[in-house]
């Protein structure tokens, strides 16, 4: 079952998106949803069923499927793009390390088919396919038995990266600047739809794949993280609550364009697909 938001004349909706149509759903948002998912949920099958409203996908236009109201992203979570981002080095011990998080602006977050906006700020401009978690349950102190019950279901995120922002020669006592890099407008590139988590029997096993234009960069699967979904949760509820509608973007595989010195253009088309989610696209301008 796939969630999604969708644009009509009268404001943001949410659907099920099922063979192509969208059947219109009477919640204001999926986080508003998700606050009462154990009465929701039912209501998902009966709607589905009885199809009230239907409208094609093909007249629609996909938004976010979420708002998040806070964007978690793990740095360096794949061994295949860790080792590709620092060549000759090992990626670190899990025994002698944790997670390493960085966040993301929410208000960066745009949808399917909307163009990514090149910053004048930067040159550099790269791709990062992630698998996003969509939390649908507040979770502090989670437990590794018990942190995938607070997931709603899964989505695709390009965690886009401005590299030649990513270093502060006239801040030496920090040297690198996470917000600049990461948080520009359209960077975070969101959807098309959020599977629930009970369609997704192993998010560790699915493929993720990267074309821009036609070739394709990234060919990996999520088998590649260092730190399970588990543990990144587990991670971060240690240290604040995790609220419904949040996404944690889980690592990019290997694939980026900064190791071969090939980044965005204008004219260039972002399409990644991750195996149970679907695919996003984006224009870039």
């Amino acid at each position: 079952m796939k969630l999604v938001s969708y644009a009509d004349g009268a404001g943001p909706r949410c659907g099920l998106l099922e063979e192509g149509e969208i059947v219109d759903l009477p919640y204001p948002s999926w986080p508003a949803a998700f606050a009462s998912w154990d009465a929701v949920r039912p209501d998902l099958d009966r709607a589905l069923a009885a199809r009230a409203v239907v409208r094609p996908l093909a007249t629609a236009r996909l938004l976010p499927p979420v708002r998040p109201g806070a964007i978690y992203c793990a740095a360096a979570n794949y061994e295949d793009h860790f080792r590709e981002m620092t060549p000759g080095r090992d990626p670190p011990d899990r025994a002698k390390t944790r997670p390493y998080f960085f966040t993301k602006v929410p208000s960066t977050v745009i949808g399917p088919d909307e163009a990514i906006r090149l910053p004048a700020t930067s040159a550099q401009v790269d791709w990062e396919a992630e698998l996003g978690v969509v939390i649908g349950r507040p979770c502090r102190g989670a437990t590794l038995a018990g942190a995938l019950a607070h997931v709603a279901g899964y989505t695709i995120i390009d965690d886009l990266s401005a590299r030649d922002l990513s270093s502060r020669e006239d801040w030496p006592l920090f040297g690198t600047d996470w917000f600049g890099a990461k948080s520009f407008d359209t960077s975070a590139p969101l959807g098309p739809a959020i599977t629930l988590a009970e369609d997704v029997p192993d998010p560790h096993a699915l493929f993720i794949k990267t074309w821009v234009n036609e070739t394709l960069h990234q060919d990996s699967r999520s088998s590649e993280m260092l730190f399970s979904i588990q543990e990144l949760i587990v991670a971060l509820s240690a240290q604040l609550t995790l609220q419904p509608g949040d996404v944690i973007a889980t690592g990019t595989p290997a694939g980026c364009g900064r190791p071969r010195g090939i980044f965005l253009r204008p004219g260039d088309v972002v399409t990644i697909e991750i195996e149970r989610l679907g695919v996003l696209r984006n224009p870039v301008l």
